[in-house]
């Protein structure tokens, strides 16, 4: 089973919680994977380390993690792999990756021109 596991930083902001579910829901309704989750790296539950262990305790075999994030940084380069990292040697038998960030995406320009 594949599984996609949207990342958001997280946050204290209770809607900020709401709209990850509902954008996690979206993606449910458009079959971006047989399972969408959400986790969070900090600050909000579950955890990225939940997050994953929920999709492997669901059936997961490949996991997807979609950055929920804008650009590069610390989070992105370094806190997350290393995140991901040991979720992979918890969990070998499940193939972990992580995609780039939205801002590297090529159409992040249609979206900015659409926004405004």
């Amino acid at each position: 089973m594949k599984a996609v596991l949207l990342i958001s930083h997280g946050s204290r902001y209770p809607e900020t919680k709401k709209e990850v579910a509902d954008l996690v829901g979206r993606l449910r309704n458009r079959r971006a994977a047989d399972l969408v989750e959400f986790a969070f790296l900090e600050l909000e539950s579950p955890s990225i380390p939940e997050g994953i262990d929920m999709c492997v305790t669901k059936g997961a075999v490949e996991i997807a993690v979609l950055l929920n994030f804008l650009n590069s940084g610390r989070h992105v380069d370094i806190d997350i792999p290393e995140i991901v990292q040991k979720a992979r040697l918890t969990h070998p038998g499940v193939k972990i990756f992580i995609t780039k960030p939205v801002g590297q995406h090529p159409k992040i320009e249609d979206l900015f021109l659409d926004l405004l």
